[in-house]
């Protein structure tokens, strides 16, 4: 770097912080720590000028501090910079029409999975919960946005995409390579009659129109002389958050079922609403560390209504909007700007919403994940520990200590 640039990049950083004194000493900002966070950055930058081993490219070190800055926050906002920004526009632009059927997260640093649509791309070749994509057609994504991520999963049908994956006990990246696919329209897995008169239902994700297929099965079962009912969101990490909403009024005659809220938002009470009820029979709800966003929302408004039991483990914890926010410069951010909380005003997206009944994996079974053998989808299996336990509370055949949510 020339010394006309050094200078311009040390100018810069002295307005920035000239110009955050004024304001702080005029009152304007009251924040003390946000004066004293940039007062150190001023003072890291001019060290990496002065003394690094080598002619630092500025360009690079700015550009990682702010990918920082935002991963700092939590896994769904982040930075993206000029070109990032214009190859993200044009790609979403696009609409490619075939998809993997991954659900992601951001988790040491990398994109992680969280679920697998049943039948997807993903699931043929094994992906499974906590996989961890470190490459992804040949990029890393080491401070990779999950909005990219999806994009880059994103294409025309028979397309492919290598994969560098770290698996759960595995050292090593392994290679593999997803065809990607048109995604079918989601399917709701239905039992009649799991056990006496209990019925079974899962859901997969909550697309636009699955509190419509959710009320009509509901009908159904009924019709069927279904009187107690599991409800399965194990791996259901997708969607839209006003489906998982409108759902919950299918059970809710009363009570509150979320709120949404931010520093800058308006708070947002979604309500019970005792015309929309459809299923008032006994019910027990599965979650697991693949249920995240409109199933999370679903799954604590049930149990904090003290409408049902939740059965399984804590959900992992991503029911939040955000928002796109292009910079001057032609960078952007994906920022969080609120979060769902539960009608007990817990934050979801911090939290996770925790069963009311916990269920956890066997040895045999975390030992079981840890290989190269295929983790099951969640399924009606009465063999399932999770399935047993919610049958054991609905046909009240154990005594169930339930716990109140960390």
């Amino acid at each position: 770097m020339n010394s006309l640039t050094k200078k311009i990049v040390i100018g810069v950083s002295v307005l920035v912080i000239a110009y955050v004194a004024a304001g702080y000493m005029l009152g304007k900002s009251s924040n003390d720590n946000a004066f004293r966070a940039l007062t150190v950055y001023s003072e890291v930058l001019d060290h990496i000028q002065r003394d690094y081993v080598d002619d630092p490219n500025m360009h690079a070190v700015t550009n990682g501090s702010l990918h920082g800055l935002l991963d700092s926050l939590d896994p769904q906002s982040a930075y993206l910079s000029p070109l990032e920004y214009k190859d993200f526009k044009e790609k979403t632009a696009s609409n490619p029409p075939a998809d993997s059927g991954l659900a992601l997260t951001r988790r040491f640093g990398y994109i992680g999975v969280i679920a697998v649509l049943p039948d997807s791309p993903a699931a043929k070749i094994g992906l499974r919960i906590g996989d961890i994509l470190e490459k992804i057609a040949g990029f890393t994504t080491s401070q990779m946005a999950i909005d990219q991520a999806q994009l880059l999963l994103k294409g025309q049908a028979g397309t492919t995409v290598p994969l560098s994956v770290i698996r759960r006990g595995k050292a090593e990246p392994q290679d593999m390579t997803i065809t990607l696919a048109k995604l079918a329209p989601s399917k709701l897995v239905v039992e009649d009659k799991l056990q006496g008169d209990v019925a079974y239902l899962r859901v997969s994700d909550f697309d636009a129109g699955s509190s419509k297929q959710i009320r009509e099965r509901l009908v159904q079962l009924q019709k069927a002389g279904a009187k107690k009912l599991v409800l399965d969101l194990r791996d259901c990490a997708v969607g839209d958050d006003q489906e998982g909403i409108a759902t919950a009024q299918l059970f809710l005659q009363s009570g509150t079922i979320t709120t949404l809220k931010g520093q800058t938002v308006t708070p947002v009470v979604s309500a019970a609403d005792p015309a929309k009820v459809v299923w008032s029979q006994p019910l027990a709800v599965l979650i697991g560390n693949g249920t995240a966003g409109p199933a999370e929302i679903l799954a604590s408004a049930i149990a904090d209504n003290k409408r049902g039991s939740t059965v399984g483990d804590r959900t992992y914890g991503t029911a939040s909007q955000q928002k796109l926010i292009g910079m001057d410069d032609g960078s952007a951010l994906i920022l969080t700007v609120a979060n769902y909380f539960t009608p007990g005003n817990k934050n979801i997206a911090t939290d996770g919403v925790a069963a009311t009944v916990e269920v956890r994996p066997s040895v045999e079974d975390l030992l079981v994940q840890s290989t190269e053998q295929e983790t099951p989808m969640p399924s009606a299996s009465i063999d399932d520990p999770v399935v047993k336990k919610a049958l054991d509370i609905l046909q009240g055949n154990a005594a169930v200590i339930e716990k109140k949510a960390a």
